[in-house]
């Protein structure tokens, strides 16, 4: 009988995050499978294992209608908001101006245009919150509309390949919310001031979730390997970021026998895709920061098409150069552009120099695969997650 190879074993992993687990959102069902999953392999190479727990909201939806009279518009229900059955005026606004004037008390508010030209941030989200944003979401609560309707332009930058995308996904926004498309907006706009129905079928249910942290070595100081579980609700989440957890599974098996000079952590987080970033704000709580060299970052991960491409934060050049070498002897793995929406951008703001290692056309991805069911294992090639894993290895060895 053949030895499985490490191609083998990645297939494997990712046919069992991405199709045998049926969603990895935060909160779910699966999403506790996955990290059950990842922590058994992780303590089978010989890792010290620990899953910290943290509270959550998962939610969960059995659509909506929106109606005018006889007229139907096609919504879908914002993630995390609240259920309502109401029968209210409809307002219509599109600028910032016109949202600080508009009388939306009791009343269902349409959203379009330039206030929906991107997603707003959670408004309890720590990491990146415009003022812009804020005022807004404060403009939207203070006004209290019975609910809210949001026809949405595109905007791959900011929500990925989705389209429309809701303008809000907050867990903390307590206004119920639909979105739907510019037309459909359009469509909807000209009935304002008449009577409209909206009914939203959905709950939130309170839930735990928990990171998983396994250590070979010695903890101080340390590296820090990390890739995220979670999911959007309605995507598999191949290449975001079962390729990255399948890699650190890869590495955690290489580096089985292997003697390391430093502590190594791989951090597999839970929440990068959660309006609350509950799994970061749960590491950071404890993990002891001084005690990190380096983070490195996988996410979007062996896509079938171009190269892998690293690139640098905040890191001497002594740093540089030695990775630099190391990765020049794997074909296949070259400098990028840096990117800014993945989880070493947490450690960056903490001071914390970081690598991360992605696909080289990550803003393509973004823009056509990114938080959709698009996003399956047939894009992923596992050779390149282990000759990604093969390259992290004689690093970690070497240095």
């Amino acid at each position: 009988m053949n030895t499985p190879t490490l191609t083998d074993h990645a297939t494997a992993y990712l046919h069992h995050l991405c199709a045998e687990i049926p969603t990895r959102r935060l909160g779910s069902a699966g999403n506790r499978a996955a990290t059950d999953f990842v922590a058994r392999v992780l303590a089978s190479h010989g890792f010290a294992v620990e899953c910290p727990a943290f509270a959550c909201l998962d939610w969960t939806q059995n659509g909506a209608r929106l109606a005018a009279g006889t007229a139907t518009f096609a919504v879908n229900i914002s993630p995390y908001s609240r259920g309502v059955h109401a029968h209210a005026p409809l307002v219509v606004i599109s600028t910032l101006r016109e949202l600080e004037d508009v009388d939306a008390a009791g009343k269902i508010l349409l959203v379009r245009g330039e206030l929906a030209r991107e997603q707003l941030m959670p408004k309890n989200y720590v990491f990146y919150n415009p003022a812009e944003h804020k005022h807004i979401v404060r403009l939207l609560e203070t006004k209290s509309p019975r609910a809210l309707v949001a026809a949405t332009t595109r905007n791959p930058e900011m929500a990925g390949a989705v389209y429309p995308f809701p303008l809000i996904e907050d867990g903390d926004f307590e206004i119920p919310c639909v979105f739907t498309t510019e037309d459909e907006g359009k469509r909807l706009a000209a009935q304002s001031g008449q009577l409209v129905a909206l009914d939203i079928h959905a709950e939130r249910i309170p839930a735990t979730g928990c990171n998983v942290i396994a250590r070979k070595g010695a903890r101080n100081p340390r590296l820090v390997l990390t890739a995220h579980v979670d999911t959007k609700e309605g995507t598999p989440g191949a290449l975001d970021d079962a390729a990255g957890v399948v890699t650190l599974l890869l590495l955690a098996e290489l580096l089985r026998d292997a003697r390391v000079t430093r502590g190594v952590e791989i951090l597999i987080i839970n929440g990068e895709d959660h309006y609350s970033a509950a799994g970061e704000l749960n590491y950071l709580a404890s993990a002891r920061l001084a005690e990190i060299e380096l983070c490195i970052n996988l996410d979007d991960l062996g896509y079938r098409e171009g190269d892998t491409a690293f690139s640098f934060y905040e890191c001497s050049a002594v740093l540089q150069q030695t990775l630099r070498a190391t990765f020049a002897r794997y074909p296949g793995i070259v400098e990028g552009a840096q990117w800014y929406q993945g989880d070493h951008m947490v450690f960056v703001q903490n001071q914390i120099p970081a690598l991360a290692l992605t696909s080289e056309k990550i803003f393509e991805l973004m823009a056509t695969v990114a938080h959709t069911s698009r996003d399956v294992p047939a894009l992923v090639d596992v050779e390149k997650l282990a000759t990604v894993a093969r390259a992290l290895r004689e690093w970690l060895i070497g240095n």
